[in-house]
């Protein structure tokens, strides 16, 4: 078995069942698996995607949402490929990606965990990794990263800026080793998994493919972005964007805890809510009471 596809799924019955449509359409060359693991959604995920009579598909369904990383895990214990790929639900793959992504790597064995670039229906990019967060990189994320240049100075943790006029997509358009690589597009070796372990269960989704990494680079594994393929990526079809900025900014609290000196994390903290406050001002300003919401509910989380 070349490679294990594992796919969360959480009410996401659609566009789930497209997802696996498209990979089974438009792989080729290797021998795969894919293996879906339903965390208890209340449509009727499992139903149709056993109605689709796959070959080499399994479906773990969950009695409640255990989280993306905790469901991840579920799948990938009983992987059999000799790659592991963690793929959204709300991917479409075409021209072969996920073949050519594993061709790759198997031609670059020092590359541990890699991804391709994302792109939205429209056709532009999407973020797709970053930097690890340090201090640093998040008071330039909470405070002056939109300034032009900081970038080059401050390695950032999101090189994206979709909201600024900086958008940052020049970023995503080269070939480079990052820190990390997002967890919808998440391919690593077998070695890497029987190196690294299981995700940490204590981050219920966001974060977890950024710790991730981190244990992978401890251990001399690298990380690597590779553009010159790429797939569509809906984003968010099972989270808001306060669950995304909440979850994100409680994944980040967990990420110092686990990693960074104990003095780190009050001042973590309080970059935290110096970002959110002046989000609540800005995007209250040019988005509405709506969005300046989702940063409250971001302060009281920071």
């Amino acid at each position: 078995m070349d490679l294990s596809i594992i796919i969360v799924s959480f009410n996401t019955m659609n566009i789930t069942c497209e997802c696996v449509k498209s990979v089974v359409k438009h792989t080729k060359g290797i021998y795969f698996e894919i293996i879906v693991v339903d965390n208890a959604s209340r449509d009727d995920s499992v139903k149709v995607l056993r109605s689709l009579n796959i070959k080499n598909l399994r479906i773990i369904k969950n009695k409640k949402n255990i989280g993306f990383g905790s469901a991840n895990n579920q799948g990938m214990k009983i992987a059999k490929g000799n790659f592991i790929l963690l793929l959204n639900s709300d991917t479409k793959v075409y021209d072969n990606v996920i073949g050519k992504m594993v061709l790759w790597q198997k031609l670059h064995p020092e590359i541990g965990i890699a991804s391709c670039a994302l792109k939205n229906p429209d056709g532009t990019l999407q973020d797709s990794g970053g930097y690890f967060p340090t201090l640093v990189r998040v008071f330039s994320w909470m405070t002056i990263q939109d300034v032009p240049g900081v970038d080059n100075l401050i390695k950032p943790f999101h090189p994206m800026k979709s909201k600024s006029f900086m958008r940052g997509e020049s970023f995503y358009k080269e070939e480079k080793e990052l820190d990390w690589v997002t967890g919808a597009f998440f391919l690593m070796s077998k070695e890497v998994f029987e190196d690294v372990g299981f995700f940490d269960s204590d981050y219920f989704m966001y974060m977890e493919e950024v710790d991730y990494c981190y244990e992978a680079k401890k251990r001399g594994w690298r990380v690597y972005y590779l553009p010159s393929l790429s797939l569509t990526h809906i984003g968010g079809a099972s989270g808001t964007r306060q669950t995304l900025v909440v979850g994100e900014y409680q994944g980040i609290k967990t990420f110092f805890k686990k990693h960074y000196s104990r003095w780190q994390y009050p001042l973590l903290r309080i970059l935290l809510k110096i970002g959110s406050l002046g989000r609540i001002i800005l995007f209250g300003i040019v988005e509405g009471k709506e969005s300046a919401s989702v940063y409250a509910k971001a302060f009281k989380a920071a």
